[in-house]
C-alpha cells in the first residue's frame, strides 16, 4: 500500500505520529515545577509589623544595613506545567525548570506540604537561635530569642537568623555594625553546632537580592557555581561553610580585610 503513495505522501503519512505525539505532549501536564525569583525580607526589621528577631535579657546593638533572607516561588505540586511552560523557563534567566520530586514530597497535598514546609521553618528558627547563642557563648536560659517571619517556610533561611542575632548581640565585636550599613543578602541552612549547608536555587536569590537592593550574597560554598551562573551585575559573592566563617567575612568585609570569593 505504501509503495503506491507518491514520496511527499508517504513522508506526511511517516510524520502524523510524531505530529500527534508533540500535540499530546504540549497539552499534557509534566512532572516538573517552575520557580522564580521570591520575596526577601531583612531580619534585622520588622515584617507585618512585628519585629522579626526580638531579643531579651540582654542588652542589643542597633543596625542600619540589613540582611535579607532570600527565597524563590515555586509553581505548587498540584499545578499542571506543560510543555510551553518548560521551554519558556528553559530559555529565561529568572525562570527555572526543576523536577516537581525535587521540590515536594511525592504523594503530599498542597496542604501537607504546605505544613511540613511551616515546621522546617520552625525548627531551623530554632536551631538557627541554637547555633548563634552558641556562637557567642550566651547562655540560653538568660538570654531569650523570638523569631517571627510570616508566610515563609522551609529551612534555607537559617544562616540569615542566626546572623541577624549575632548582628543584634555582638555587632561587628568591636562596638560597630555588623553589615557595615551594607545591604547584604544570602542563603543556607544551619546547624546547631553552626555549619552551613545547600539549599538550591541560589541562581534566581541573587537576583531577587539584586532587585531588592542587595549588594552582597552569602552562598553556602558548594553553591559558588549555581550562583555564579545567572549572577547579576553587580553583586558579589562570598562563600561560606561555618557561621563563624560568615561573621568573620562580614567583618573583614566592614573593615577592608581579606574577604573570601568564589
Amino acid at each position: 500500500m505504501l509503495s503506491s503513495l507518491t514520496r511527499p505522501r508517504a513522508l506526511a503519512l511517516c510524520a502524523l505520529p510524531v505530529v500527534a505525539l508533540l500535540a499530546v505532549a504540549g497539552l499534557a501536564p509534566l512532572p516538573y515545577v517552575v520557580a522564580q525569583p521570591g520575596m526577601t525580607a531583612d531580619v534585622l526589621s520588622k515584617d507585618q509589623g512585628r519585629q522579626i528577631i526580638t531579643i531579651s535579657g540582654a542588652p542589643t546593638h542597633e543596625t542600619e544595613g540589613a540582611l535579607r533572607m532570600t527565597t524563590i516561588v515555586a509553581s505548587g505540586p498540584s499545578v499542571d506545567v506543560g510543555l510551553g511552560d518548560v521551554v519558556d523557563g528553559w530559555f529565561r534567566t529568572d525562570r527555572a525548570v526543576l523536577p516537581r520530586d525535587a521540590v515536594y514530597p511525592a504523594g503530599k497535598s498542597d496542604r501537607e506540604i504546605e505544613r511540613h514546609n511551616v515546621r522546617d521553618m520552625r525548627q531551623s528558627q530554632d536551631v538557627a537561635t541554637r547555633a548563634a547563642l552558641g556562637y557567642l557563648g550566651e547562655d540560653p536560659a538568660k538570654v531569650k530569642v523570638t523569631l517571627h517571619l510570616a508566610d515563609v517556610g522551609g529551612p534555607s533561611a537559617g544562616l540569615l537568623f542566626s546572623l541577624g542575632i549575632v548582628a543584634k548581640l555582638d555587632g561587628d565585636g568591636a562596638g560597630g555594625d555588623l553589615t557595615g550599613g551594607r545591604s547584604i543578602a544570602g542563603t543556607g541552612t544551619i546547624t546547631a553546632d553552626g555549619k552551613v549547608g545547600p539549599v538550591g536555587g541560589v541562581s534566581l536569590k541573587t537576583q531577587a537580592a539584586k532587585r531588592d537592593g542587595a549588594t552582597v550574597f552569602l552562598v553556602p560554598k558548594d553553591e559558588c557555581a549555581d550562583a555564579q551562573a545567572e549572577l547579576p551585575s553587580g553583586m558579589r559573592l562570598i562563600p561560606v561553610t561555618t557561621l563563624r566563617g560568615a561573621v568573620d567575612s562580614l567583618r573583614a568585609l566592614e573593615r577592608g580585610g581579606k574577604v573570601p570569593s568564589c
